[in-house]
């Protein structure tokens, strides 16, 4: 498993998410998970909105390795509560 920071610029108002870490097999497995927490969220409605409009707009940036045993998902998330 790996380390990736997502982001995106997209929707930058109050209540979004601009990035998170998250682990992840690969650049695709990572770019599907939303900051909340929740996977495939563009087939969940309403999640658009605090996050990008889809998975296109994410940018995926690889870290590193995560550490042995970790499960896929999130493990920090940037939010701008308003």
């Amino acid at each position: 498993m790996r380390l990736y920071k997502l982001s995106q610029d997209v929707n930058n108002d109050y209540d979004t998410y601009d990035a998170c870490v998250v682990v992840a097999k690969d650049a695709a497995q990572a770019r599907r998970f939303h900051p909340g927490g929740f996977e495939d969220w563009e087939t969940e409605e309403g999640f658009q909105s605090s996050w990008a409009n889809n998975c296109t707009q994410v940018k995926v940036t690889y870290i590193g390795e995560a550490h042995t045993g970790m499960d896929a998902g999130v493990v920090l998330a940037s939010y701008n509560a308003g």
